[in-house]
């Protein structure tokens, strides 16, 4: 089918109806998540009035990531990938019903919010590497960068409205209908993904364990002289930076003596600077001069974070939350975009599976570290010292940019170091 045509200057990647159908449910299921990741952590600090416990619940949340989504990712490389996100969001849409009925049978405490912030950990780990991975059998290759771009819009958008939506349901109708309205949100998803008209990807044949899979997307990746660098950037910043998130019920209730529509506006105006830098990025009609950005989006991140810890004045640090949910979202989408762009069609499940490990692990051991020594030193020195780290980080990376950046965006995806490897073969070729 012919792409519609768009006005010049929007992206490309909203001419193709499979995508706009998937864009629409991924929407939904994000922004009902980010919805019940406010409320979750309102109930946390309710419960306990602990920042350990913040950071425990996230990394409940977050920390699965870490050994699912790489195993999650080969297998994504074996099988048909739509069949496997429909599967996925069935069982992950099983997790906010029973917060609901847990919270309205007045059944809930902490151990069972812990629980079921595991099992959620885990269905949202398992989907994670799919999700990212078929948007190539959703576009032409021409349009990829812009798609990757417009799906991180979409997730960072969902992190403004979600957030407006819960201080808006749970100050007029409670924390329980925040987890009914997400378990909606992924029934939608569910409803879109049923609609898509792509065919079935064939089973491809298992070379060997899956676990050797995993070892050999490890491999690719700290070979690769341009993906293996802008990764290890991005580890640094989910671990040191994006926790802080995380404490924010804590900074809301601890530090500026607000209750839970102020963390509603924190955690909105952190996802609207996130969404607009997103948006800058999907206008962007090419990868030159990206590892550039997503390098020194870092540096912005940091220094944001360093302003809104330093501060006591609410509407102070509102604007410094602006410019670190732009830095971190830029840099994260940057990566992932060269990522894609660059990396080998067959290794393409394992990579994205691995990047599911920095994206959403990396963020749960540093807001479990951050929960800990908050609850020693208080919520300023841990954020303030992931910020100062992150700019160093940045530094280290400015000194080989140079060569990060020819290798990310000259050389044609394939094997590390092979200029034909892989850049003429179909996306979904083993």
């Amino acid at each position: 089918m012919k792409p519609f045509t768009f006005p010049r200057g929007l992206p490309r990647a909203l001419g193709h109806r499979d995508y706009l159908i998937f864009l629409t449910g991924d929407f939904a299921s994000h922004t009902g998540s980010w919805l019940q990741r406010v409320a979750v952590g309102w109930l946390t600090w309710e419960l306990t009035g602990s920042a350990t416990w913040l950071g425990v619940i996230a990394f409940m949340d977050l920390a699965p990531a870490v050994f699912v989504s790489p195993i999650a990712g080969a297998y994504a490389d074996r099988v048909d990938r739509l069949g496997f996100i429909k599967l996925t969001i069935n069982l992950t849409l099983l997790q906010p019903v029973a917060l609901a009925v847990l919270y309205f049978s007045g059944a809930m405490n902490i151990w069972w919010l812990f629980a079921l912030s595991l099992y959620h950990g885990v269905a949202n780990a398992a989907s994670l590497p799919a999700r990212l991975a078929i948007v190539p059998s959703l576009v032409p290759r021409a349009d990829l960068s812009s798609a990757i771009a417009l799906g991180s819009v979409v997730f960072n958008l969902s992190r403004f409205a979600g957030p407006a939506a819960a201080g808006v349901i749970i100050a007029t109708a409670g924390l329980g209908m925040a987890f009914v309205v997400n378990a909606l949100t992924f029934f939608v998803f569910a409803l879109t993904l049923a609609m898509l008209r792509i065919e079935a990807e064939p089973a491809r044949e298992a070379e060997g364990h899956i676990l050797a899979d995993v070892a050999q997307g490890f491999r690719y990746i700290a070979s690769h002289p341009g993906i293996g660098p802008v990764m290890g950037l991005l580890i640094v910043s989910a671990i040191l930076a994006r926790p802080f998130i995380d404490l924010l019920p804590g900074f809301a209730a601890g530090v500026f003596g607000r209750g839970a529509e102020a963390l509603a506006w924190m955690v909105s105006v952190t996802g609207l600077g996130a969404g607009c830098g997103a948006l800058w990025l999907a206008m962007r009609d090419s990868i030159k001069g990206l590892t550039v950005i997503a390098v020194s989006f870092v540096l912005v991140a940091g220094l944001g974070l360093l302003v809104f810890t330093a501060t006591d004045i609410f509407w102070v640090a509102l604007p410094a939350l602006f410019v670190t949910g732009s830095g971190i979202a830029v840099s994260a989408i940057g990566v992932l975009t060269l990522v894609q762009s660059a990396v080998a069609p067959n290794m393409r499940g394992r990579v994205v599976g691995l990047y599911g490990i920095v994206f959403r692990g990396g963020p749960a051991f540093g807001a479990l570290a951050m929960g800990w020594i908050a609850s020693e030193l208080g919520l300023r020195p841990p954020v303030a010292g992931g910020a100062v780290l992150c700019i160093v980080a940045w530094a280290w990376a400015v000194r080989r940019l140079e060569f990060t950046a020819l290798s990310l965006e000259e050389m044609p995806d394939g094997d590390p170091g092979d200029a034909a490897g892989g850049a003429d073969k179909p996306v979904n070729d083993p």
